[in-house]
This record gives C-alpha cells, structure tokens and sequence, in this order.
C-alpha cells in the first residue's frame, strides 16, 4: 500500500468524513480533511463525503469557496475523485431536492424514490443491498459481482449517458448505485459501512 499519497477528504461540514478516515486508516491510509482550497488542490486523491440535503450542500460548497478549487481539480487538472452518497449527487447537474443545481461535471440528474409499494420498498433506502458491476473499473477490483454494500438515502442518481454507469442495484426498481467518466467516480452506497467489501473500494480507489 503507498501511504505517501496525499489522500483529501473535502470538509464542507455536511459529511461523515471521520468514519472513511477511520476506514483509511485500517488499510494503512493516511488522509487529510479540509475545506482549504490549497490543500485541495494540492491532493493526489480527492474524496468528496456527503451526507444530508442537496440544497444546503451546494450553498455550503458556495459559502466555504470550494466551487472554483473543486473544479479546477477536478475539470482542469483530471485528478481522482471519488464522491460518496450525497458526494456523488453533487456531480450531477440538478438535484430535485431543493431544486438546485449541482456541480455539473457529470451529464445527470438527482431524482426521488418512487415506488408503488410502499409496505415492501421504505423510503428512505436503508440497510444492505447487492450491487451488479455493468462495467470493467479499477474501482471494482477483487469486488465480486453481486456482493452487499450499505445504503442510506432516498434520491438516486438518472442518467442517459449508459457509457457512465458503473453500478446497478434493485429497489422497486434498477436504480444507478455507482458511477465512472474518466477521473470522476461515485458511489450511492456507504463504502466506510460496508466492512471488506467497502475497506476493498476504497484501496482500489486510492490505488487508481
């Protein structure tokens, strides 16, 4: 494992950052979380955790000054990022939730759970889920197909881009749980809950 990466988790005070420190720092990683657009910048890896509303997050990325330093990063220079729950969200061009726009560097929109049964399907999505891998990735190395990852959440990411869809999963229906565009990579479940499955994503993304 190379521990001389400099791996960032971007505080905009709406994630659970210290939990995928935590999980870092099992498999022998070291990270550093900030809201310093310098530090930022200065990342070999950047990984964006989000937890709460799509609204709030955008004015907190906005009031913090992290839009331009964020996209400089990430559009600019190509560097790997890897956004979690809402942290992949934010990628997207619109989210309903609070009807906003969001970081726009991936072709999509964030939409609501819709199910017709409600007894079975509760929103929000909580608990375990399997995943089905839709493409080759770097990030899904020595992750089988079909394997369980922990979700939270009750939007999820629609895209007419197929060539980005990296992950599957059923709820009522097939819903977007993972995405991939060249340095750009998110994921709708919780790796830092997900125990070897999730401790194995997050190796391979700091490995990429």
């Amino acid at each position: 494992m190379n521990n001389e990466k400099k791996i960032v988790l971007v505080d905009y005070k709406m994630g659970n950052y210290h939990s995928v420190s935590r999980s870092l720092h099992r498999i022998g990683i070291n990270s550093i979380i900030s809201s310093e657009p310098e530090t930022i910048l200065s990342a070999d890896k950047v990984i964006l955790v989000g937890v709460g509303h799509f609204k709030k997050a955008m004015e907190n990325l906005y009031s913090l000054n992290l839009i331009d330093s964020l996209n400089q990063y990430v559009m600019n220079e190509k560097k790997p990022i890897l956004g979690i729950c809402l942290g992949m969200q934010l990628m997207a061009e619109h989210g309903e939730e609070g009807d906003c726009s969001g970081l726009g560097w991936v072709n999509g929109k964030i939409k609501k759970f819709q199910v017709e049964d409600t007894l079975r399907f509760k929103i929000p999505h909580t608990g375990w889920n399997q995943i089905n891998i839709v493409k080759k990735s770097a990030l899904m190395q020595q992750i089988p197909d079909c394997s369980e990852f922990y979700f939270v959440h009750s939007y999820y990411f629609h895209t007419d881009k197929e060539d980005i869809i990296l992950n599957t999963t059923n709820y009522s229906n097939n819903f977007i749980s993972a995405i991939e565009m060249d340095n750009i990579y998110g994921v709708q479940y919780h790796p830092e809950k997900s125990h070897d499955q999730g401790l194995q994503l997050l190796s391979n993304f700091v490995n990429i």
